[in-house]
C-alpha cells in the first residue's frame, strides 16, 4: 500500500463486518462503528473540506483536539484531500498554539471546542486562520468577522452533497498519493526547548503498520483501548496499526475509575500506554493491599515474591535475559530450570487465587500493554511480570514516527525495549562518531523507512540531527545486546557534569527514586555543583496513607516533616548505592520534598514526561537552596 487511505480501503473491503471504532452513546454505552462507515466518513470529510475551499495538496490544517471518533475522521479526511494535519491536544498553551499556527500559517483548523479556538484567536495565530471547524458546537460563541466557524457535522453534510462523480474523482486521486507524500506535521512537546515541526509521510507510518504485527500477535477482533493524547505520534501510530490489522479502537480516558470501568465493559485486548499509567495502577494495587487486613497483605506479598522469583527463572529457561556480554545460553537454562520446576505449582496457585483478580479488573481478555513515551521503571516492569500481566516496553521518538523497537510478545527480554524494529538499522556511536560493539554505551543513531522527512521550515535543525546518509541522531544514550536488542540508559542533553568533571545520567537515578511508593516524580540536579541533589514530588494519596500508618499529621507542614525526610533519605541511601550499581558520585546528598501538582502542558509533556528545562526554571530558588 502506498498510503494510509489505501490501507483503510483494503481493510474495509476485506473486513466489511468488523468494527473499526467503539464510541460511547448518550447513555455511556459503547457502540461499534464498522469499517465501511469509517471509510465513507473519511471520504465525506475530505469532500466537505473541498466544498469550503480547503484541502489543497500539502496544505497544513490544524487539528486541535483530544482523542475521539471525530479526530480520526478529520485526520483521515484531511489526508484523503491530499492535505496534512497539524495536531495538538487541548492541553496546549496559548503561546504554543500561537507558535504552531504562525509557523505553519494554517488557514483552516479543526478544534474540539470554542475554548481551543479562543486560544488560537488570542495571539498572532489568528493572522492566518480563516475557517474554524468545531467538533462541539457552541451557540453562544461569537468569533471575529475574519474567521468563519463551521459545525463539524455541517461540514460532513456539505461532503454528502457532493456528486457521485466528485466522490469517484477523489477516490481516484487517493490512488495517486505516494508513500513520500506529507501526512502530518507534529510539533514536538518542547521538553528540551522550542517545539519543532516533524514532517512525517504516509510511508513513515506504513512502515510501522507493517512491522508491529511481526512483533505482537494482533488481528481482526482485537480491541485497543485508546487513552493517550492522539496528537502524539505513539498513540497515533498505534491507531493506524489497529486499522491496518482490522482491529478496533475504543475511546476511553487515562483516569483509573473510567479506564477500568471501560475495560470491564469492553474487555479490550490491547492498550497503548505511558509508564505513568502502569505506575499508577501498581501504586493503586499496593495502596489497597496496604490498607487491608494483615492476612491479606501477607498472602499478596507472598504471592508477589513467588511471582517475581518464578518470572526470573522463566526468563532464564526461555533465554530471555539480555546478553550485554557474550555468554552461552545453556548457562542461563541451567541456572533457571530447577527453580522453575520447583516454583511452577506455587506460581500457578498464586495466579489462580491472587493474581486472577487483577486480570479480571482489566476485562479478562487483556493480552498486553505497550508502554512507550519514556522508560518503564524496573520495579513496575518486574511487578507486572510477576503478576502475569504482560507490558511490552517500546522505544522511539516523533522523528522516527515513532517506533524504533518493541519487545516481542513471544520473547520479551526484560531490561530492554526488545529487538531493533524490522527493516531498521541502529548504531551505537561514541562522541567521535565511532560505531561501538554490543555492550558498549553511546549515542543511538537510527536509519530506516520511518525516519522523518525533516523539520518544517527548519533546514538547519534538520541538518543538526539527520545526515546525508539518512542517519538520525536520536540524542538518546543506550547500548545493544549481542542479540540486537536495545537498552536505553539516558539522554545526551540531560547529562549532568559535576564540578569535578564527573558525567552523570540522571534518568537511572530518577527511575530508582520513583520506586519509593511516595515519589511520583523525581528530578536530579547538580550541574556544575560538587554533589547531586533531587526534587522529590510526592503523591498526595500515598502521602495521606503514609501519615495514617506513621501517626503523622497531614497538614501544610507535612512537606517539611523531619520524619518524612528521614524516611526518604534512608531509602535513597540504601537504593542509590554501590550495591545497586551506582557510583559514589551518583549519590543524592540533599532533597527538596514537594507536592506533586505538576500538570500536563506546563511541567509535563503530553506523555507525562518531565520538561526538565521548565522544572529547572520554575524551582530555581529551591534548587539553589539545596547547594547553600
Amino acid at each position: 500500500m502506498k498510503n494510509l487511505l489505501l490501507m483503510l480501503k483494503n481493510i474495509m473491503q476485506t473486513y466489511p463486518n468488523m468494527p473499526a471504532q467503539y464510541v460511547k452513546d448518550k447513555e455511556g454505552k459503547f457502540k461499534p462503528i464498522m469499517y465501511p462507515q469509517l471509510w465513507d466518513d473519511a471520504i465525506t470529510c475530505a469532500l466537505g473540506l473541498r466544498a469550503i475551499g480547503s484541502g489543497e495538496e500539502n496544505e497544513p490544517i490544524a487539528l486541535i483536539s483530544e482523542n475521539r471518533r471525530e479526530w480520526l475522521i478529520a485526520d483521515l479526511g484531511t489526508m484523503a484531500a491530499g492535505a496534512a494535519d497539524v495536531p495538538r491536544g487541548c492541553d496546549v498553551t496559548q503561546q504554543e498554539l500561537e507558535y504552531i499556527l504562525t509557523k505553519t500559517e494554517c488557514k483552516t483548523g479543526f478544534f474540539e471546542n470554542s475554548t481551543q479556538l479562543k486560544k488560537a484567536l488570542a495571539g498572532n495565530g489568528s493572522k492566518y486562520l480563516k475557517i474554524a471547524i468545531l467538533f462541539d458546537w457552541d451557540e453562544d460563541f461569537s468569533p471575529p468577522s475574519s474567521v468563519t466557524i463551521i459545525n463539524f457535522y455541517d461540514l460532513m453534510e456539505e461532503g454528502k452533497k457532493a456528486s457521485r462523480e466528485d466522490r469517484e474523482k477523489l477516490i481516484k486521486e487517493i490512488d495517486k498519493i505516494e508513500s513520500n507524500h506529507l501526512a502530518t506535521i507534529i510539533f514536538t512537546s518542547g521538553t528540551t526547548g522550542e517545539p519543532k515541526g516533524v514532517m512525517l509521510s504516509h510511508g513513515n507510518f506504513l512502515h510501522q503498520v507493517k512491522g508491529v504485527p511481526l512483533l505482537i500477535n494482533v488481528g481482526p477482533g482485537d480491541i485497543w483501548l485508546s487513552v493517550l493524547p492522539v496528537w502524539h505520534s505513539f498513540e497515533r501510530v498505534m491507531q493506524y496499526v489497529a486499522l491496518g490489522t482490522a482491529s478496533a479502537i475504543a475511546y476511553s480516558k487515562p483516569i483509573g475509575r473510567i479506564m477500568l470501568a471501560d475495560m470491564a465493559e469492553l474487555k479490550p485486548t490491547w492498550l497503548a500506554s505511558v509508564p505513568r499509567i502502569w505506575e499508577s495502577v501498581k501504586r493503586g494495587v499496593l495502596s489497597n493491599i496496604e490498607k487491608g487486613p494483615s492476612v491479606t497483605r501477607a498472602i499478596f506479598n507472598g504471592a508477589l515474591a513467588i511471582g517475581k522469583a518464578f518470572a526470573v527463572s522463566r526468563h532464564l529457561v526461555k533465554g530471555e535475559f539480555p546478553r550485554f556480554k557474550k555468554r552461552p545460553r545453556i548457562l542461563d537454562f541451567a541456572a533457571g530450570i530447577v527453580p522453575f520446576i520447583i516454583l511452577f505449582p506455587f506460581y500457578s496457585l498464586a495466579k489462580l487465587i491472587v493474581f486472577k483478580k487483577l486480570h479480571d479488573k482489566l476485562g479478562g481478555r487483556f493480552v498486553a500493554g505497550i508502554s512507550g513515551g519514556g522508560a518503564l521503571p524496573p520495579d513496575v516492569d518486574s511487578f507486572f511480570d510477576a503478576v502475569g500481566i504482560k507490558v511490552l516496553e517500546g522505544y522511539g521518538l516523533t522523528e522516527a514516527a515513532p517506533v524504533l523497537g518493541v519487545r516481542k510478545q513471544s520473547h520479551p527480554v526484560p531490561g530492554t525495549i526488545g529487538p531493533v524494529f524490522p527493516g531498521t538499522e541502529i548504531q551505537i556511536r561514541d562522541k567521535d562518531g565511532n560505531v561501538l560493539k554490543p555492550g558498549q554505551q553511546g549515542i543511538i543513531f537510527a536509519r530506516g523507512p520511518q525516519i522523518m522527512l525533516g523539520y518544517y521550515k527548519n533546514p538547519q535543525a534538520t541538518k543538526a540531527v539527520l545526515d546525508d546518509q539518512g542517519w538520525l541522531n536520536t540524542g538518546d544514550i543506550g547500548m545493544l545486546t549481542w542479540d540486537n536488542e536495545l537498552k536505553i540508559t539516558g539522554r545526551a542533553k540531560d547529562t549532568i557534569v559535576l564540578r569535578g568533571g564527573e558525567n552523570i545520567e540522571p534518568a537511572p537515578i530518577e527511575t530508582k527514586l520513583k520506586e519509593h511508593p511516595l515519589v511520583s516524580n523525581a528530578v536530579v540536579v547538580g550541574q556544575d555543583k560538587k554533589f547531586l541533589a533531587a526534587l522529590l514530588f510526592i503523591d498526595t494519596e500515598s502521602l495521606k496513607t503514609w501519615c495514617e500508618l506513621n501517626s503523622q499529621d497531614f497538614d501544610d507542614n507535612i512537606y517539611r516533616n523531619p520524619v518524612l525526610e528521614q524516611t526518604l533519605m534512608e531509602f535513597i541511601s540504601a537504593e542509590i548505592s554501590h550495591h545497586n550499581g551506582f557510583k559514589s558520585f551518583e549519590r543524592i546528598y540533599r532533597v527538596a520534598i514537594l507536592p506533586d501538582n505538576l500538570s500536563v502542558g506546563e511541567e509535563l509533556s503530553a506523555k507525562q514526561e518531565i520538561k526538565r528545562h521548565v522544572i529547572l526554571e520554575k524551582y530555581k530558588e529551591t534548587i539553589e537552596s539545596l547547594f547553600q
